[in-house]
């Protein structure tokens, strides 16, 4: 079966051309920009393709992502109806993931900030400590990221609660909110707040003055959703006021963040370069072979989302 590999930003071949070789050589790859025949390929690697990049495809069948997220192949406006999208599912970086989130969480529970602040000022100050059950922590989205990071936040004894769109089963040890109304009853709970959330139009701007009012005051956002979650001006709003006493940033609107950016001064933020987490290469390949597969036996491929819904 034939593969193409489409990306505006990245050189696919240079990440995944020799695991591809290795693992799934069944597979003829091909480049988009080659300009190769196009009427023989049923599948596709793409991230953040261009425009037009499916119109040379007729016969496509299935897009697969690096990641887990894929708003940006399912807003392309080359892409035709009834095309499988196919996401990432990588217990790997579910784990990294944790890893991120819990050096912010417990980085906010003890302070640590302050006593960076206090090392720079050659301050030696003991500071008061709370232990993580005063620390109540929402996550939203419970995809299989959200349920890794909720879980392993409960083990470490964070009161922990979870919120997706619609009823999901949750993590022993995990509260599980739903809806609208159980968005506001669990921010109402809420001191350190996890963002895990795909990109869809419902949750683009969730992350804007109202939400960060219903939060507990001196509040904490851990932002490793999609950049175009968060109404950046709410957001410095609330750091400024108070209601919000810091924010861990790893995703932005426009990446990479512009020098002139205030959050790069803000004494509020903390800065990391969309590298929270990544897909292990073997995952994407894997996922890739299987779309594969799947498509050569006639069924639907494994992880493909639901366009409609987004995720």
């Amino acid at each position: 079966m034939r593969c193409v590999l489409v990306s505006k930003r990245l050189d696919l071949r240079r990440y995944y051309g020799a695991e591809l070789a290795r693992t799934a050589p069944h597979l003829e790859v091909v480049d988009h920009a080659a300009g190769a025949p196009a009427n023989d390929v049923r599948v596709a690697l793409a991230w953040h393709p261009p425009d037009d990049a499916f119109e040379r495809y007729p016969n496509l069948q299935a897009v697969c992502s690096i990641a887990a997220g894929v708003d940006n192949i399912i807003a392309c406006p080359s892409l035709k109806p009834g095309i499988d999208v196919v996401r990432v599912v990588d217990p790997g970086q579910a784990q990294l993931m944790f890893g991120f989130v819990a050096w912010h969480v417990i980085g906010h529970q003890r302070g640590f900030a302050g006593f960076r602040a206090q090392q720079r000022d050659r301050v030696w100050q003991r500071r008061d400590q709370r232990r993580a059950q005063e620390v109540p922590v929402g996550v939203l989205g419970s995809g299989a990221i959200g349920q890794r990071v909720a879980q392993d936040l409960a083990f470490l004894g964070f009161p922990v609660m979870s919120w997706s769109r619609s009823a999901k089963p949750v993590p022993s040890g995990v509260r599980g909110f739903d809806g609208p109304a159980g968005l506001s009853a669990m921010l109402d709970e809420t001191e350190v707040l996890v963002n895990l959330l795909p990109l869809t139009s419902e949750t683009r701007g969730l992350l804007n003055g109202t939400l960060f009012g219903k939060m507990r005051r001196g509040g904490y956002l851990i932002q490793v959703g999609r950049g175009e979650h968060l109404v950046e001006p709410d957001l410095l709003a609330a750091l400024d006021s108070g209601k919000l006493s810091g924010a861990a940033l790893d995703v932005f609107a426009t990446e990479p963040l512009p020098h002139s950016h205030p959050f790069w001064d803000h004494p509020k933020i903390a800065i990391t370069p969309h590298d929270a987490s990544d897909v292990s290469i073997s995952a994407v390949v894997t996922t890739l072979a299987a779309t594969a597969d799947a498509i050569c036996a006639g069924r639907r491929p494994p992880h493909a989302i639901d366009r409609a819904r987004g995720y």
